[in-house]
């Protein structure tokens, strides 16, 4: 795939109907050679419309504008480049675990929560939100978060969470305003209600900080995952973070997750993770798969705001 035709599968398959800011500027980024060529000269996993949106945003520059965001971007290269090539991208929605919760709270409790990719570990706090699915509603604290949920009848209750802790190979910090700044920077321009729930669910990790380690998903997830308390459910998640490995630490990754004790949640794409079967995804958007020790349960969106259901 060339760098032109990535920026159009992101417009046409993720901002589509999402975020017409990000639909219009992908499409234009697909016909600049400039900005082309520039993105040419990085690694392939830093030139993902994502990393390069998020970068010029931090960075104060316009994004609503194709023509000033090629301005801004060639004027301030050097400043661009040297963020893309150190930062990633670490969308910590806690939105997603309105997707984590139907799994979880059918466990056994209590639950030690390990997250791998966690980036600043808001996705760890899932007894401390509010859902609301339809007109169902579980939770009566924290930020709302609204899901779509088809297939499937909501859960009663929030899982009992004993243990948390991330896993990252440059974990955030919630109280470091730059680490916000990147995740604000992140979040897509129409999406307010995104940025005032990550501001909402940052306070409740900073309340209560998780254990977040700096390492490698498989060098070394066993240690961390030894430090579960032994009386509890560990369960192991990740969510859109795989696509940032190469296969064969996936493959490897996915052989050491299944050797642990306790539950495999997993979020990705299904040119990630693949699995046999998988019925037709719902039209339009691109939909990752919700899977649980390896078995695919349903199709869901990036951030959180719907799922349908098919295990």
């Amino acid at each position: 795939m060339t760098i032109a035709t990535r920026y159009v599968d992101f417009a046409a398959r993720e901002a589509r109907g999402v975020s017409p800011t990000y639909e219009r500027l992908s499409l234009a980024i697909s016909h600049d050679a400039e900005i082309l060529a520039l993105l040419g000269t990085l690694p392939p996993a830093k030139q993902q419309p994502n990393l390069l949106f998020g970068t010029v945003r931090m960075l104060a520059g316009p994004v609503d504008d194709p023509v000033a965001f090629h301005d801004f971007t060639l004027a301030n290269w050097s400043a661009v480049e040297a963020e893309l090539r150190t930062r990633a991208t670490q969308t910590n929605e806690a939105g997603r675990c309105a997707l984590l919760l139907p799994v979880l709270a059918a466990l056994p409790q209590p639950l030690a929560l390990l997250e791998v990719g966690t980036s600043a570990g808001l996705c760890l706090y899932p007894d401390r939100y509010t859902y609301r699915y339809g007109e169902h509603m579980v939770g009566s604290s924290g930020p709302v978060l609204d899901c779509v949920a088809s297939g499937i009848t909501p859960p009663e209750r929030l899982p009992e969470v004993v243990w948390r802790a991330g896993l990252d190979v440059n974990p955030l910090d919630v109280t470091n305003p730059k680490d916000v700044a990147w995740l604000e920077a992140l979040i897509w321009p129409e999406h307010t209600h995104r940025r005032t729930r990550l501001l909402a669910s940052a306070a409740i990790a900073a309340a209560d900080p998780p254990l977040l380690v700096r390492g490698d998903l498989v060098d070394d997830l066993p240690a961390l995952a030894a430090q579960a308390p032994p009386d509890a459910t560990l369960v192991v998640f990740h969510s859109s973070v795989l696509y940032q490995v190469v296969p064969d630490r996936r493959v490897r990754f996915v052989e050491i997750v299944r050797g642990l004790p306790g539950h495999w949640i997993a979020i990705e794409g299904s040119d990630v993770l693949p699995y046999d079967g998988l019925p037709r995804p719902p039209e339009g958007a691109l939909h990752n798969v919700l899977a649980l020790d390896g078995r695919p349960l349903a199709w869901t969106r990036g951030h959180g705001e719907s799922m349908t259901w098919f295990g």
